[in-house]
């Protein structure tokens, strides 16, 4: 059996049919389904239970569980907004560590979303602690338990393995709020208002140049299948591009992916498609103008297949959602 934490969450629910791709089932789905909306993400997928995560916490620790072949865990509180630390540490760090414990003294794989948030504002993006600064408590979580997990991994018999993931968009990420991607937010952004809002520029970029690794969540898919695959491969890996692109690039493609094709930015701005907004006093400090995943250690974990670019990923998550509205 296959246990998917927050399954029916964003990345878990794309996991789920990732493995349904490649003729698995035997699937347990673990959530908090709290926010009902998210059973349309597995409702076509094919899975063997569903366990709210109270229960499987309770069951975890009497230990009675049937064979459990691997733990993709992907649940957590993803708000880097959120600012309630005793719940975000109970939430992402304390249930995190029992789930590694119970998998260490089981010998179950266990692969786990680490974030590209433990980097700060950091210009280096290479999974070494010098190059790690969290901004919030969120960030914070997931670095305390990557840390953890370098502790034990030195004596673990089994496979445990981190992805710090950069800005994931595609799609099943609708019920996420302000926490969705970028691409989701400009294209509800162009078709309630016929244009998109960004930031104005910040920490010497310029209006909509800030830049980010985005990674479309099909290959975030197969980067943790390829370490089910892989299951003599530990550590903590970045799961990104390798690649910054802009916001202005991300806008870009979702406008052109909405019938206007071949149109450049200084046209939109001209023509007030894309517009650009003061940059809020409450991120200063607290946000990355700037991530670029260093990917050479997933390379050399035998990681080679190609990464979708902005435009070719906005491209099939605007097909997806032209098809689904």
């Amino acid at each position: 059996m296959i246990v998917v934490t927050g399954g029916a969450g964003f990345i878990g629910a794309n996991l789920v049919h990732g493995l349904n791709q490649r003729g698995a089932d035997d699937i347990l789905v673990v959530d908090d389904l709290t926010k009902g909306g998210k059973f349309r993400h597995i409702a076509d997928a094919s899975v063997r239970d569903y366990m709210d995560k109270e229960e499987f916490m309770l069951r975890l620790r009497k230990g009675n569980f049937p064979q459990i072949s691997v733990v993709f865990h992907q649940g957590a509180c993803s708000d880097t907004m959120e600012w309630d630390g005793k719940y975000m540490m109970s939430n992402n760090y304390s249930y995190s560590r029992e789930i590694l414990d119970y998998c260490l003294d089981r010998k179950i794989p266990l692969i786990y979303a680490s974030s590209a948030s433990v980097y700060g504002s950091g210009k280096v993006f290479e999974e070494q602690p010098e190059y790690e600064h969290a901004l919030n408590v969120y960030a914070y979580s997931k670095l305390l338990f990557d840390r953890h997990v370098n502790i034990r991994m030195g004596s673990a018999s089994s496979q445990i393995v981190g992805l710090r993931y950069f800005n994931v968009y595609g799609p099943r990420e609708e019920h996420k709020g302000r926490m969705a991607s970028v691409a989701l937010h400009f294209h509800r952004q162009y078709e309630e208002e016929g244009y998109v809002r960004l930031f104005e520029g910040s920490d010497g970029y310029g209006d909509g140049e800030q830049r980010r690794d985005f990674v479309w969540v099909g290959d975030v898919v197969d980067i943790n299948l390829h370490f089910m695959e892989n299951p003599h491969t530990s550590g903590i890996f970045n799961a990104g591009t390798g690649r910054s692109q802009s916001f202005n690039d991300v806008a870009m493609a979702v406008i052109q992916n909405c019938g206007t094709e071949g149109v450049g930015l200084k046209e939109l701005v001209d023509t007030g498609k894309i517009k650009y907004v003061e940059f809020p006093a409450a991120l200063e400090g607290r946000y990355q103008s700037f991530t670029e995943a260093n990917i050479e250690k997933l390379r050399r974990a035998g990681y080679e297949q190609a990464f979708a670019d902005v435009e070719t990923g906005v491209k099939m998550y605007i097909d997806y959602l032209q098809a689904t509205d």
